[in-house]
């Protein structure tokens, strides 16, 4: 009995495993594999491509989710062929679409190539592509669909009214930033009763249960605007976003908790975010910061403000940002020489840390082994320069004793008799007496 359990318990595996290989198959079966041939056959589709490298690790996280991402659009019927590219085989075609790292995630629709800078999930990745492929603005024809909108995403932008030049600038600032948030336009008509215009025409951006008009004179250029109004006022706060809002120019507030908290009050003139745990921001301060704790960022000079004390509540909070609008809280970290060089220490520190932590032999033998090589040159330099230094004096000395010996023959010379006033070396006597002999 226990064999045929042990039997059925195999078989049982062995299903399993290879059903897991099928569905493997069946996903990567809707990614394909692209060579130079797609340079000139792109343009007659939409595509989303991966540019990988074989040997990157988060080229390698990214591929089973790659997978399910061409199965998804293939399932839902989307117009957005899926395909991934090798781009050391194909390194000029890259080249061609601005690859400088791995993975690269473009959507490629006509001659314009979309770069996606967002977490890499599938669900994140899906949305970028129908957000990108779609129409750049997209018309609102009724108010169900604004309100389908609004329920719809979180925030978005409304251009309302007629042709002006307002409009073409908004076309510019949508051909930009489509990549990050939706365009829409509509009638009069169609926007909710609640929201009250000044003057005709009009962009607004809809979030956080309310929306915000764009002013020309206090807002400035509206490329920069919208950039800016694209977040939510509240947002778990990590790498990704940290990096997109240091073109906003905003300061971020961020609450470093162990647990989600959203008591905290908003003011447009911060971003507001939580982090679970402190390691991201550890590593970013090159400080280790105490749970729970709030931390203000400039992301643009990479500046930092903390509280010499806990904040208690919403308006211990807000005297603490009123103190840094003002300027009687001192910034710490920023981007001079002193810092930058301290970064490069602390990174270099961390690396050598993370590597021993996770594989110890593999630690050793990295630095080891150049060690070991230097060690060794070293050693042979110091070698050779004695040998050299002995082989020198060596020659010196043999050197006097050739002159010494050159001296005591010239002085020889001079002390034998000379016949017709010219020196004869004794070497020729006897060649004299051998012809007297002859004669």
């Amino acid at each position: 009995m226990a064999c045929a359990g042990e039997r059925r318990s195999r078989a049982t595996l062995g299903l399993c495993a290879t059903v897991i290989l099928l569905d493997i198959a069946f996903c990567k079966g809707f990614v394909e594999d692209l060579d130079e041939s797609f340079k000139d056959n792109r343009k007659d589709d939409i595509w989303l491509v991966d540019f990988y490298a074989p040997w990157c690790g988060h080229c390698k996280k990214l591929e089973p989710i790659w997978n399910e991402v061409g199965l998804e659009m293939k399932s839902i019927g989307s117009p957005v062929k899926v395909g991934k590219m090798d781009a050391t085989a194909y390194s000029s075609i890259a080249s061609e679409f601005g690859v400088r790292g791995y993975p690269t995630i473009k959507l490629l629709k006509g001659d314009l190539a979309y770069n996606y800078r967002g977490p890499r999930t599938k669900d994140d990745i899906i949305e970028f592509a129908h957000r990108v492929s779609g129409a750049l603005i997209r018309p609102l024809p009724s108010q169900q669909m604004f309100e389908h909108v609004q329920k719809r995403h979180p925030v978005f932008f409304v251009y309302i009214g007629g042709e002006s030049p307002l409009k073409e600038k908004y076309i510019d600032a949508a051909s930009e930033l489509i990549v990050y948030t939706y365009f829409f336009s509509a009638s009069e008509e169609v926007v909710p009763e609640y929201v009250t215009l000044k003057e005709m025409p009009a962009v607004l951006v809809f979030k956080d249960r309310t929306y915000f008009v764009y002013d020309e004179y206090e807002d400035g250029d509206l490329s920069s605007w919208i950039n800016r109004e694209r977040f939510q006022n509240y947002l778990t706060m990590d790498g990704f976003l940290l990096y997109e809002l240091g073109d906003t120019g905003k300061l971020v507030a961020i609450a470093v908790i162990d647990e989600k908290n959203t008591s905290l009050e908003h003011t447009r003139d911060f971003q507001f975010g939580h982090m679970d745990g402190n390691g991201y921001i550890n590593t970013l301060l090159m400080d280790e910061l105490t749970v729970p704790t709030v931390v203000v960022l400039n992301t643009s000079n990479q500046q930092y403000f903390l509280l010499d004390r806990r904040i208690k509540d919403a308006k211990d909070m807000v005297q603490f940002i009123n103190s840094i609008l003002d300027g009687t809280v001192e910034a710490q970290g920023g981007d001079s020489i002193l810092q930058r060089l301290k970064r490069i220490v602390f990174d270099a520190k961390s690396t050598i840390v993370s590597i021993f932590k996770s594989s110890p032999l593999m630690g050793c033998f990295l630095f080891g082994l150049p060690l070991g090589v230097i060690s060794i040159m070293c050693y042979g330099i110091y070698t050779a320069d004695t040998d050299g230094g002995y082989i020198e004096e060596r020659y010196e000395v043999s050197k006097s004793e050739v002159e010494s010996q050159e001296q005591r023959e010239e002085s020889r010379e001079q002390q034998e008799p000379s016949a017709g006033g010219s020196l004869v070396p004794s070497a020729q006597e006897p060649k004299d007496v051998l012809e007297k002999k002859k004669d």
